[in-house]
């Protein structure tokens, strides 16, 4: 385990004093480009010109419906798992810059192997690196958004958290032979009434194990269920909400076919983009005694 950043503990630090005053306390506002953050209006957020990149997404990812279902309000305590290249943390920062606290979570890299010093020291940094990132992607201060590998959360945040948010890369977890620790891990964050929403790439109902098992960026539902009560939690509501019945989920590519990504790049791009963002679950699970 190495060592968090002084600037991190600081500011967990001062989280922790805040939730221990009986919530978090309501923080300065930060207005830029015409929005004032922390508002509480997930529409307003989600209209920004700053997301003007990010929209065409929408209509695959119902970010405004996915939230609700998850039942993500502005004054919580919300950890963000594998937030990559920020299309959740663009809408999460600026709704919960008021009067919530938003927490990137990324693995623990020191179980991970690397090519070469260079990318080692980049994973490494990442926590020190990325709350300066998101200021650049959000608007909402550096000094508002923290940031940790799994392993390195303050014991005194343990037990706080509200919800943990785990958007399409549950895959990367298992494909990356994590799942145990982080599941582990992601469970002491969790408040005795909090929960995990996790939207993931859905394959077929008794699709083959090539196809199922995150190789190609599908798990069924089933199997995540299932993983998730070993962990030691309950299933408490599934949705359709991010369903789309026109993924075969049979790509011999994975879900990377599809778009965003369109790994085949012209090869039937037509194609691809008419059907749109692979079929994805979307669960919300609590704590099991």
């Amino acid at each position: 385990m190495k060592k968090v950043a002084i600037k991190n503990l600081l500011l967990a630090g001062a989280a922790i004093a805040m939730l221990g005053t009986g919530g978090v306390a309501l923080a300065k506002n930060h207005a830029q480009d015409g929005m004032v953050h922390g508002a509480a209006d997930l529409p307003a957020v989600l209209k920004h010109e700053r997301r003007s990149g990010d929209k065409a997404r929408d209509v695959h990812r119902n970010p405004d419906q996915t939230l609700t279902f998850f039942g993500v309000k502005p004054n919580q305590t919300v950890v963000e798992y594998g937030p990559g290249g920020g299309w959740y943390t663009r809408i999460l920062a600026p709704y919960l810059a008021g009067s919530g606290q938003y927490i990137a979570i990324n693995g623990d890299s020191s179980s991970d192997t690397f090519s070469d010093r260079a990318r080692e020291a980049r994973a490494k940094g990442w926590p020190e690196r990325f709350p300066e990132v998101a200021a650049q992607w959000t608007g909402v201060a550096a000094d508002k958004i923290m940031a940790f590998e799994s392993d390195e959360l303050p014991d005194a945040m343990k037990g706080t958290v509200d919800r943990i948010l785990i958007f399409r890369s549950l895959h990367g977890m298992l494909n990356g032979n994590r799942a145990d620790s982080e599941l582990r891990a992601l469970r002491e964050m969790l408040a005795d009434d909090g929960m995990i929403g996790v939207v993931q790439h859905r394959a077929k109902p008794g699709a083959s194990y090539a196809m199922s098992n995150g190789s190609k960026g599908y798990l069924t539902q089933e199997s995540v269920v299932a993983l998730f009560e070993l962990y030691g939690f309950e299933l408490v509501s599934e949705s359709e909400i991010n369903a789309n019945a026109k993924d075969a989920s049979d790509y011999p590519g994975g879900v990377w076919t599809l778009p965003p990504v369109l790994s085949q790049g012209e090869k039937d791009k037509a194609r691809y983009e008419a059907i749109g963002e692979s079929d994805r679950m979307t669960l919300l699970f609590k704590k099991r005694d």
